[in-house]
């Protein structure tokens, strides 16, 4: 497994990372997942609800399901002010001062893009007494459009509506010592994985033991990301991020094995043999309990599939937030699949 293709691995996420898609908004990225499927000579299908298939056939009937999600936080314009800036609802779940100062994107619905910058409504400690204390929520936030723009009729002038969406900076940097800086590697590093994954049996010329099915989800930060899945698939992988912090032992270059989320323990069995692998194939891992996540397996299960499900991903740093990781913890978890389904 020294061959992995790691320089393959950081252009997908790069490519990815800087491609806008919050939950529902995903047409775009989704082009591009198509076009890496083709361009690996793998077969792709869409879904009613704008996820991706990729299918992979293996040596024998049985069908392993892997999921991974290319949605990321994001918010939607709320109302438009008197004043010429924009209210907005969030997309996803993350700490209104994880993204102060954050500049972003407004997609409007006719297809035109403008810039802004996430501020609280009371920005300057010039201004406002209260500038430091003003509690960070929705109501107290607003998006400052980088146009000239002084009331709600010249906003409207633009083509701004309600409803439209708006992304991040995902302020991307590929450092020269492994580490990957960004906004969403929850979970663009779990679909760069499962990218590497195909990339690696198609150079080595390998055929899985399994039929793979390879699950694209494009709302899982909402929570139905993959409530459909194929039903040939008999158990499943979730791809997704591994958290870091009190009480937890995952690290940014380790592949993470949840044993627990909030939708409580994963499938015993598999659990296992993700564990004893890592420990046969010395690949550096961890186990922890997540109580306050959710992953794609977990909407797979509470949705009725009569399937079993692990969760595994590369450790990551500040979830929700501005985010790290290493490219150590990606290919350890490329290699725990690998043993897995290989």
């Amino acid at each position: 497994m020294n061959n992995i293709n790691v320089e393959f691995i950081n252009t997908v996420i790069e490519d990815l990372l800087n491609t806008p898609s919050p939950s529902g908004y995903c047409t775009t990225i989704m082009d591009k997942v198509k076009k890496y499927a083709k361009d690996l000579d793998v077969n792709f299908t869409d879904t009613q609800k704008g996820c991706g298939i990729l299918s992979i056939k293996g040596n024998s009937d049985y069908t392993v399901g892997l999921s991974a999600h290319v949605d990321t936080l994001g918010a939607m314009v709320r109302s438009i002010t008197s004043t010429g800036t924009l209210k907005f609802t969030s997309i996803g779940g993350f700490m209104m001062h994880s993204i102060e100062g954050e500049y972003c994107i407004i997609h409007t619905r006719d297809g035109k893009e403008y810039t802004g910058t996430i501020l609280s409504s009371h920005p300057s400690v010039h201004v406002y007494d209260d500038a430091r204390k003003q509690e960070r929520i929705e109501t107290n936030m607003e998006v400052r459009i980088d146009e000239l723009v002084e009331n709600k009729e010249d906003v409207k002038k633009l083509g701004i509506e309600v409803g439209d969406y708006i992304s991040f900076d995902s302020r991307t940097q590929l450092l020269k010592n492994g580490f990957i800086k960004s906004r969403h590697l929850d979970d663009k590093a779990g679909v760069a994985v499962l990218f590497g994954l195909i990339k690696y049996f198609k150079e080595n010329n390998i055929i899985p033991k399994s039929n793979i099915e390879i699950f694209i989800s494009t709302y899982e930060e909402v929570g139905h990301g993959s409530s459909y899945i194929p039903d040939s698939i008999k158990e499943l992988i979730a791809i997704d991020m591994g958290a870091m912090g009190d009480d937890l032992s995952c690290k940014e270059t380790h592949v993470s094995i949840c044993a627990k989320d909030s939708s409580g323990p994963y499938d015993y069995n598999m659990v296992t043999k993700l564990v004893n692998l890592s420990k046969e194939n010395k690949i550096d891992y961890a186990v922890d309990i997540y109580p306050h996540y959710g992953s794609d397996a977990s909407a797979a299960l509470s949705a009725g599939h009569n399937i079993k499900c692990a969760l595994i991903g590369p450790g990551v740093h500040a979830s929700h937030h501005m985010e790290r990781t290493h490219i150590d913890g990606i290919t350890n978890t490329l290699k725990l699949l690998i043993s897995y389904l290989k």
